[in-house]
């Protein structure tokens, strides 16, 4: 009996040490990424998430020539100011819309094969699409038939075979005539889409 009381409080001593070692809950499980890399990540419940918040898959040890400022890939969510803009490049490109139209007007095509073998010439190169308009009609008017224009040329770029990413438009509305007069002349060379080729910044 007296062996029990001394044997007793000892098992139980043992048993809390073990739960208290042998138990923690909540530390996140490392794992290592199979390849050359052997890089660890941290198991937070989303098995696609490195410790840096980068998207992994299952190609990343594949090299890109996708480059951004500094030699790094460009983002999906990259903006045409990470890049050098170059204007004249495809400025015999411009398209031209009938009034009150975003309809890419017959007679255009070459112009848009132009501006999607220029890309493809390039696979770093992105292009802005600045939707312009002549200047009757209100400003969030003109606007919103920029914004429909420049969409109308993307989505024209996109069949030709362009990779819809590599494009961003912008809508100036009646605010950057090509031509500042007030007659039928000036009126048709402003309802335009303006092609801007755009370079990757070199490196740092």
């Amino acid at each position: 009996m007296k062996m029990n009381r001394i044997i007793f409080p000892l098992v139980l001593a043992l048993v809390a040490t073990m739960s208290v070692t042998g138990c923690k809950k909540g530390q996140p499980k490392t794992t290592i990424i199979p390849g050359p890399r052997q890089a660890p990540i941290v198991d937070t419940g989303n098995q696609n998430t490195l410790p840096n918040s980068q998207p992994f898959n299952d190609n990343q040890n594949v090299q890109s020539n996708d480059k951004q400022p500094g030699g790094g890939p460009l983002p999906d969510n990259w903006t045409p100011d990470m890049m050098l803009r170059d204007p004249a490049a495809l400025a015999a490109n411009t398209i031209h819309f009938a009034f009150d139209s975003a309809v890419i007007k017959q007679g255009e095509e070459a112009n848009i094969s132009a501006v999607a073998s220029a890309l493809s010439a390039n696979m770093n190169d992105r292009l802005l699409i600045e939707g312009n308009c002549d200047e009757r009609g209100t400003e969030e008017y003109n606007r919103a038939l920029g914004e429909r224009r420049a969409l109308a040329a993307r989505e024209a770029l996109v069949k030709a075979g362009v990779d819809a990413n590599r494009i961003r438009t912008i809508s100036y509305g009646k605010d950057k005539p090509a031509d500042p007069g007030h007659d039928a002349a000036a009126w048709a060379k402003n309802r335009r889409d303006d092609f801007i080729l755009l370079h990757p910044k070199p490196g740092v």
